[in-house]
């Protein structure tokens, strides 16, 4: 487990700091992309891609950037640098707001990594209220044909939830967890 952390620390720190060479000899966008080894991105990354399960989707720009994704939680589709609203049930609303989303391929190895913020969410559902920030870290390589990206997903989630019955509670995040996803292109940009 320690190991896994240390892994992950790595993999988001590392770029940041310059500390690999790859990453000096990398072309990075204002968008939050990043393309190693000099190359550039391929334009059959454009367009939306969609998990086998769990309901994420990730919409890719010809650029690389990301403009929208359907977050596992709540199923809901948020556009980059933008709020959402939406109705839940029992008369509540649920509010996601984004944080910084970022790509990293490298051609030589077909690998992307896309890391996806949430800043907030705010859901109630009656009386129940749940707050919530994470990260959510997908890696893996993408196929030849360019139709499928098999991914590690990593997440980074800190809960607290609350209702009329029980006072607020933190719900332990649990790191290091990784699940595997399928993601197929479903449509063209």
């Amino acid at each position: 487990m320690r190991y896994l952390r240390l892994w992950i620390c790595g993999l988001l720190i590392l770029p940041v700091m310059g500390g690999c060479t790859s990453f000096v000899q990398s072309e990075r966008n204002k968008a939050g992309v990043t393309v190693e080894e000099g190359g550039e991105l391929p334009q059959f990354l454009a367009g939306r891609w969609k998990s086998n399960k769990d309901g994420w989707q990730i919409v890719f720009e010809k650029d690389g950037a990301i403009s929208s994704i359907v977050h596992t939680l709540g199923r809901v589709r948020i556009k980059a640098g933008q709020a959402t609203t939406v109705p839940m049930k029992k008369g509540g609303k649920g509010v996601f707001e984004p944080g910084k989303w970022t790509v990293n391929y490298v051609p030589s190895s077909r690998e992307l990594t896309v890391s996806i913020a949430l800043k907030k969410a705010y859901i109630e559902v009656g009386d129940n209220i749940l707050k919530c920030k994470s990260t959510d870290v997908f890696t893996g390589k993408v196929s030849e044909d360019g139709k499928t990206w098999d991914v590690a997903w990593m997440s980074f989630p800190d809960y607290t939830a609350r209702s009329s019955k029980q006072p607020e509670a933190r719900i332990a995040p649990t790191y290091g967890l990784s699940h595997s996803l399928a993601f197929e292109k479903v449509a063209e940009k």
